[in-house]
């Protein structure tokens, strides 16, 4: 840890800490949106690979935690009713990832960002997409689909789920597990990955380790103001942050 502050300097290391609180905090409130904001704050003033080693982490430590918030007997139920949705999403993440080449990440991001700033915008202006009960299967495969193409080629899935399930009007606790459950595997994926990769290492670990506290005392505070809420006001939450996390998807593919 000394190396690391010797390393960055002081206002670095606490510039570094309130974004990893921040992130905390919008992850407790709405589900999701901790890697793209500690991805875009830290690395506007770190390298990109430290930036990447520092979220790591954070991130799995707070998808575990929401994930079994309410047991591993209600996030299993969870896994079960949308058990559909989870194994398309992780079938096409393993094929797609193998046609990286294929696009460009630049098109990618416009590609998933547009749909999702639609989207987003829409329902905050009042227009309501709901999935009917009849339906739900073919949208499950249909949208599980796209958001695990999209993920296995440019890292990305959780708009397209979080879009789902809002249209889907899952209770928010549900939405909450679920999101857990399938970030969380990402998460697991992600630090096998870069353990492998050599970005998080033996250096780089202190750095993500220094992140983990703000980030979890963080998400107990974002928990606590989304236990206070109804289920429209975390609608509405979770559809803002949506949108910021589509405007930076597109932000990051036209620039």
């Amino acid at each position: 840890m000394d190396m690391l502050v010797a390393d960055l300097g002081v206002p670095l290391i606490f510039a570094s800490l309130a974004i990893g609180f921040l992130a905390g905090v919008v992850k407790g409130m709405v589900g999701f949106a901790m890697p793209m904001i500690l991805i875009s704050g830290l690395s506007s003033f770190l390298p990109p690979e430290l930036a990447l080693a520092g979220l790591i982490l954070p991130t799995l430590v707070t998808n575990v935690m929401q994930a079994l918030r309410q047991g591993a007997a209600a996030a299993w139920g969870s896994v079960k009713r949308f058990r559909l949705f989870l194994s398309v999403v992780l079938v096409m993440l393993m094929v797609s990832a193998q046609l990286v080449a294929v696009l460009s990440a630049s098109a990618l991001l416009v590609l998933i960002g547009g749909p999702v700033v639609l989207f987003a915008c829409s329902q905050l202006a009042g227009w309501q997409l709901r999935i009917a009960p009849g339906n739900r299967k073919r949208a499950e495969f249909g949208i599980g689909a796209f958001a695990g193409f999209i993920g296995g080629m440019s890292g990305v899935w959780g708009p397209p789920t979080v879009a789902y399930l809002t249209a889907l009007g899952t209770e928010k606790r549900e939405q909450m597990r679920v999101q857990g459950v399938i970030y969380g595997l990402g998460a697991v994926a992600l630090t096998l990955a870069h353990t492998g990769s050599g970005v998080l290492n033996g250096r780089t670990v202190w750095f993500s380790l220094a992140l983990l506290p703000p980030a979890v005392l963080g998400m107990l505070i974002g928990t606590r103001i989304q236990d206070s809420i109804d289920q429209v006001a975390f609608r509405r939450a979770t559809l803002f942050v949506l949108l910021v996390a589509g405007l930076n998807l597109l932000r990051r593919g036209l620039m």
